[in-house]
């Protein structure tokens, strides 16, 4: 088992420091499969991340607000319930407490990490790029390890592990972030809201709107829908960007060179 728990965390290292680059390897379908494969049992971990990936389809940050850690959440539950051999139902079951804790987690680092801004910003300006240099040398390897070390005990350790570090955080904690993590979306979809009212954006939020309120569309058709109007926009605006200027008349240039002339 210690093994499949360092391959499993340094897996786990690999994903957390995508989730701060392009985002490729964040799914739960990606994520978990990978860990079955470590594991031994690809089509158990196959079977297990797609039902988290359904389970977390519409799961997302919005502004400030850290959701639920699916990453940690699906390698462990993917991890736990093939070496448990208690299938889908225990991956869900340590898959969702999981992601909850780390999303803790992950809210302390951010917070703390805020200096980083702070550094990065004096470095600039005094012009010391090397400086800058080692702010990207101390986090990334903090950013590998926020995810790789609790993967690595949990698996290591088991599904107790887990259960006791919930166990031992007070009730009264795990509901006030509660509370917090439901004001913090709406202070994000603010945000949002008021970048779109700023550009041109705020007819697709009315269509998405009008889509789910009135028509009760599911989230699948209305994500084909925002794919077609999507590539329509865009293909419009290149259009719009590729048409050239309208030249100036013969009329207008000539009267524009007798007027210097005078």
């Amino acid at each position: 088992m210690l093994i499949e728990a360092i391959l499993v965390a340094i897996w786990a290292g690999i994903c957390s420091m995508d989730d701060v680059g392009p985002q490729m390897l964040r799914r739960p379908l990606l994520t978990g499969t990978v860990a079955g494969i470590i594991m031994g049992d690809m089509v158990q971990g196959l079977a297990i991340s797609a039902t988290l990936e359904l389970m977390w389809m519409g799961i997302g940050n919005v502004g400030a607000y850290s959701a639920p850690d699916i990453i940690a959440g699906s390698i462990i539950g993917v991890a736990l319930g093939i070496a448990s051999k208690g299938g889908i139902a225990a991956g869900i079951a340590l898959a969702v407490p999981v992601s909850i804790l780390c999303q803790q987690l992950l809210i302390v680092w951010r917070s703390f990490a805020s200096f980083l801004n702070v550094w990065a910003e004096k470095s600039i300006q005094s012009g010391d790029y090397k400086a800058l240099v080692k702010v990207h040398y101390f986090s990334t390897p903090l950013w590998f390890l926020i995810r790789a070390v609790p993967c690595f005990l949990a698996i290591y350790f088991g599904g107790d592990l887990v259960s006791k570090v919930l166990e031992a955080i007070p009730a009264s904690i795990l509901t006030g972030m509660g509370v917090a993590s439901k004001m913090i979306p709406a202070i994000g979809v603010c945000i949002l809201l008021l970048m779109l009212l700023k550009g041109r954006m705020w007819f697709f939020f009315l269509l998405g709107f009008i889509l789910t309120t009135y028509l009760k569309l599911p989230i699948i058709p209305i994500t084909f829908i925002a794919l077609a109007f999507a590539v329509l926009y865009d293909m419009a605006y290149t259009n719009g960007m590729n048409t050239p200027a309208p030249e100036k008349s013969q009329a207008t240039a000539t009267d524009t060179e007798e007027e210097y002339d005078l």
